[in-house]
């Protein structure tokens, strides 16, 4: 049977199966569409039971199954651009004893593991054991296959020196940690930690599409708690630390990286989320066309190798990626139930640093 991909501008004159990856391919491009962030509420008096899921996609709802004063964290995320909020009712977690908190945190982070979602933040600004306990739980699932980023805050008093923020990004360095250190003022003169803000960080990241950088986007606040110096910008970032500024007119993001840096390179979230976007899709898709469907033959193989190279071909037209490539993996025979592919691409990352050398002549 002929199969493989296809073209709307010529199509396969033989009968089959031709799958295209453009589905998947736009709606990570588009961002919001699978904007998807997972927040637990550890308070609320409106009407939701505890121990449910819900998915929120409007401020209205927050408010009427989490009550205004604890709706707001949800709130936030969709102000950031989420497309929806993947909240999990909690009982109150401050009225437990320690060592009940890290049984209530690891169930919470267990019942996550079974749901989609883009990006895990909490609500607040929580204790260091259980960023490190998050951490773990997100580098064993991309072992197995789940990709998503988590975003830490901290308190107040916290961000009042960028070291302890700077502190926490080294100890939390990953390439999927995301770590804010600026608190902010928001319109009515209210202070928010970072830990409070970091859903509406979590929303920013998951509403913008993988073609796009969070660098120097505007945040709707009138200020950061603590203006930092130039020194201690450039010490946040080579930290890994996400990093709040005013420039005078408005407070923007002073550069999109995750906490994890490569040889001195500081890694970005627009390159990170793209890598998770193209895992997720190709696993998704082997999974519901092809694993178990194909013959492990010349012709099979080259159908799997024909609709990836589809959906390579374009995210580059988008410029998420340059010059795919997808082959049989030369070292590792294709045989058996076993197929291995090599795939390779350059990452596109976006223009933030600009040289200009300027030649006065009289």
């Amino acid at each position: 049977m002929a199969g493989g991909t296809w073209d709307p501008t010529s199509l396969p004159i033989q009968p089959g199966m031709y799958i295209r990856f453009r589905d998947a391919a736009l709606a990570q491009i588009s961002g919001g569409a699978r904007g998807i962030v997972a927040m637990p509420l550890f308070e609320h008096e409106g009407t939701a039971d505890i121990g449910k899921f819900y998915t929120i996609e409007r401020e209205a709802e927050a408010i009427e199954l989490f009550g205004m004063d604890y709706a707001r964290p949800v709130i936030r995320v969709l102000q950031g651009g989420a497309k929806e909020v993947l909240v999990y009712a909690m009982s109150q977690i401050d009225d437990l004893e320690s060592s009940d908190k890290e049984e209530a945190f690891f169930s919470v982070r267990d019942k996550y593991e079974a749901q989609h979602f883009n990006v895990f933040v909490y609500p607040d600004a929580v204790e260091a054991t259980e960023q490190d306990a998050s951490l773990a739980w997100c580098k064993r699932n991309r072992k197995e296959g789940k990709h998503f980023m988590v975003v830490y805050g901290g308190t107040l008093t916290e961000d009042q020196d960028p070291e302890v923020g700077n502190a926490r990004s080294i100890r939390l360095a990953d390439d999927y940690a995301v770590n804010l250190i600026s608190g902010v003022i928001s319109g009515s003169g209210t202070e928010l930690s970072s830990g409070q803000f970091a859903p509406y960080i979590a929303g920013l990241i998951a509403g913008t599409p993988i073609n796009q950088a969070i660098t120097y986007r505007d945040i709707p606040v009138v200020d950061v708690t603590r203006r930092l110096k130039n020194s201690e910008v450039n010490k946040a970032l080579t930290s890994g630390s996400l990093v709040l500024f005013h420039d005078g007119r408005k407070v923007k993001v002073m550069q999109g990286i995750v906490t994890q840096s490569d040889a001195g390179k500081r890694g970005k979230i627009r390159i990170m989320r793209a890598r998770q976007a193209i895992q997720t899709d190709i696993t998704a898709t082997a999974c519901d066309h092809y694993i178990g469907k194909i013959d492990n033959n010349e012709a099979g193989q080259a159908s799997l190798i024909s609709a990836v190279k589809a959906y390579l071909e374009m995210l580059e037209t988008e410029n998420v990626l340059a010059e795919p490539t997808v082959q049989l993996d030369p070292e590792r025979p294709s045989k058996g139930d076993a197929v291995f592919l090599l795939i390779s691409y350059i990452e596109v990352d976006s223009a933030e640093r600009f040289f200009v050398t300027i030649d006065a002549k009289e």
